[in-house]
Order: structure tokens, then C-alpha cells, then sequence
């Protein structure tokens, strides 16, 4: 068993471009909260954008501020149960020495959303590494009893386990779409959450699965994780392709997972009639497009995406499976004190990372 020591580091945000690394007590956990020793927390574009001031987080004229400064970010958590009651562990379905993942959100359960069963749209909506709880860029964590955990194997590499996050989000946006056998299915983004889309789709069976990027090296990859085609559009005429492989109808979905604003004008110019559109991404900035191509002209559906409910199991499994060229998918791993290269490497579009993640055991 771990031994605990008294300190440890962590990142702490205080201000937008304002994070630092610093040494912070250990907490003790209470009769009803388990404390882990995190392995890996991978970065997210969300922490990019939180970072970089996004009013999403740090809020504008037209929004209040969501995220506290003085919190420990990240809220990709994988991690060893190190201390907890038999209360606490009897809750979550753990023991001491397990290896667990740790849903983002902290859901109340009292809210309506809680009582309704929609816990991930939780009214207060907690999240580690956002608000109220600190999350896993640091040696140890606490988790507290409304938490929801997962065991996962110790087998497999931290990072690879830290990537159920991501993927059980990818998959949410799968389910989402409602993914029919005829349907032709476009994906836009080749990135952590895009690949995951890609292989939960795949596993839907759809028609066809198609990845865009304009990265070729993470089409490529694309391919590795089920999509059956892949297209560069500073290639392709993405239009026209389409068109080609659908009778001239355009596609039945659209799977938008790049957070970039040119993706969802270009998701919904490549849909038939009466197509569905998923949004999952976090943007930066608000996105404007034409309405009367969902109304007047499409009668399309649109439909958001938010965490990963119910589909961490089955994300576990694709993981614990080997099903995932994961190797491929979590690229870049840093130690704690690097904590701003992980950040940078994210930030570059054009760089060789995939899935960058932080292991505080480095």
C-alpha cells in the first residue's frame, strides 16, 4: 500500500494564463470520502480553454464566472484508492488498492435534474477540477461520496485508463445520434474525442463511418479506430464527396468533435434532409450560422452532447479490451511539474500530440 506522506504538489489556477505549481497539504479524508493517489489525469481542450480565459469558465457580460480560482484542475482522473472507511468504500463498490476512473461531474442528487435520473445535467453542476472540486493535477485526490467511480484494470497503462473520460463522452455523443444501419455517418475531428465517436460508431455498424481531418497522420489513425473512409477537406471538396457516396442526399449524421467554429456551418451544408446534427465540442467563442438551413431548408435535428452518462462501462471495456490503438491515441505524458508543456503541446494544433496527459508519478 502507498505510504502517505504529509505534502504533496499540485497545479493550482488562480487566474486565466495564471496557473502554478505549489505544495499543498495532503487531505485527509472524511468518514464518508475516499482519498486516491492519482495516476493520470489527461488534459482536455476544456482545461486548454479554461486556461486561456474562456468566458465559458471565467464568465463576461452575459455570464457569471463558473470556474474558482485556488482549485487543482483536471477532471480526466484515473487513480489508486489509497485511504477510505469501509463506509466509504462499501459506497463506492471499492477496496482498498483498486484502480479507479472518476466520473467528471458531482452530481447532487437532490435537484430536479438528479431526481428526474439526469444526473449529468446536474442543476448545481460540480465538476472536479472546475468547481467546488479539486481535481487530479496533483499526487493525491480526495473523492467525495457523491462521486461517481468506476474500477478499471491495473494492467493496462494509467493513461489508457485515464482515456475512459474522453471516450465514454464520445460515446454519449454516439448515443445521441441514435445511429440507425443505413446511416451515413460523417465525424468531424480526428482528435481524443473524435477518435472515440469513430470506434463507438463503428461499433453502432452503421453503413458508413467517415473521419475528416487535415491532419493525415490522425486520419490515418481514424481508420485504425473503425472509420471506413477518411477525408482531408483541404483536400477534398468534402461537398461533393459526400454527395457521391450518398445518392446525392448528403449524410444521415454529423458528429461534430473539433470545437472549431468553421465545423458546424460545414456539418450542416453536408446533411440531407431531415439529417441530424450532434454537437459535442466546447468553443472558445460563440458560433453563429444560418438558422434557415435547420428550419426552412433541412428540417434538421440538433441535438447537444454533455459528459458521458451511462457509457463509462462500455468505455472501460473497449479500453480493458485492447480494442483501441491506445498507444497511438494517448501520445504525450508529462510530469506534474511540466504541467505547462502539457498544456502547450495541446494548444498546438499542428503538433505530433493526440492525447496529452499528466502522471504525477514522473
Amino acid at each position: 500500500m502507498t505510504e502517505i506522506p504529509k505534502t504533496m504538489q499540485a497545479v493550482v489556477m488562480h487566474a486565466p494564463e495564471d496557473y502554478r505549481l505549489e505544495e499543498r497539504a495532503v487531505p485527509t479524508p472524511s468518514a464518508d470520502e475516499l482519498l486516491i493517489r492519482v495516476e493520470a489525469v489527461g488534459v482536455c481542450a476544456s482545461d486548454l480553454k479554461a486556461y486561456a480565459g474562456a468566458a465559458k469558465f471565467w464568465g463576461d457580460e452575459n455570464r457569471e464566472r463558473w470556474v474558482q480560482p485556488g482549485i487543482i484542475p483536471g477532471h480526466e482522473i484515473t487513480g489508486e484508492i489509497v485511504s477510505g472507511s469501509e463506509e466509504a468504500l462499501a459506497k463506492h463498490g471499492a477496496a482498498l488498492g483498486d484502480r479507479i476512473v472518476v466520473e467528471q461531474i458531482v452530481p447532487c442528487g437532490e435537484c430536479m435534474y438528479c431526481q428526474r435520473g439526469w444526473y449529468w445535467m446536474c442543476d448545481p453542476h460540480d465538476m472536479f477540477g472546475f468547481k467546488s472540486f479539486n481535481g487530479g493535477m496533483a499526487e493525491f485526490m480526495i473523492v467525495p461520496p457523491l462521486a461517481r467511480v468506476h474500477t478499471i484494470s491495473k494492467e493496462i497503462a494509467p493513461q489508457h485508463a485515464a482515456y475512459a473520460e474522453p471516450l465514454s463522452c464520445s460515446m454519449h455523443a454516439v448515443e445521441r445520434a441514435e445511429l440507425q444501419f443505413d446511416d451515413v455517418v460523417v465525424i468531424a475531428g480526428a482528435g481524443p474525442i473524435g477518435l472515440g465517436a469513430i470506434i463507438g460508431a463503428a461499433h453502432k455498424n452503421p453503413k458508413l463511418v467517415i473521419a475528416l481531418d487535415f491532419d493525415d497522420d490522425k486520419l490515418e489513425l481514424a481508420k485504425k479506430c473503425g472509420a471506413d473512409l477518411t477525408l482531408n477537406p483541404s483536400k477534398v471538396d468534402l461537398d461533393a464527396e459526400i454527395r457521391a457516396l450518398t445518392g446525392g442526399y448528403g449524410a444521415d449524421v454529423y458528429i461534430e468533435c473539433t470545437g472549431h467554429p468553421s465545423a458546424v456551418p460545414q456539418g450542416l451544408n453536408l446533411l440531407r434532409k431531415l439529417g441530424t446534427f450532434v454537437e459535442y465540442s466546447v468553443f472558445k467563442e460563440p458560433v453563429s450560422v444560418d438558422w434557415s438551413i435547420i428550419s426552412d431548408d433541412k428540417e434538421l435535428d440538433v441535438r447537444g452532447a454533455h459528459l458521458g452518462p451511462h457509457t463509462w462501462p462500455a468505455a472501460i471495456k473497449i479500453i480493458e479490451k485492447g480494442d483501441l490503438p491506445l498507444d497511438e491515441i494517448c501520445t504525450h505524458q508529462f510530469a506534474l511539474a511540466d504541467f505547462q508543456q502539457a498544456l502547450d503541446s495541446v494548444a498546438d494544433s499542428a503538433g505530433a500530440s493526440v492525447k496529452v496527459s499528466i502522471l504525477p508519478g514522473l
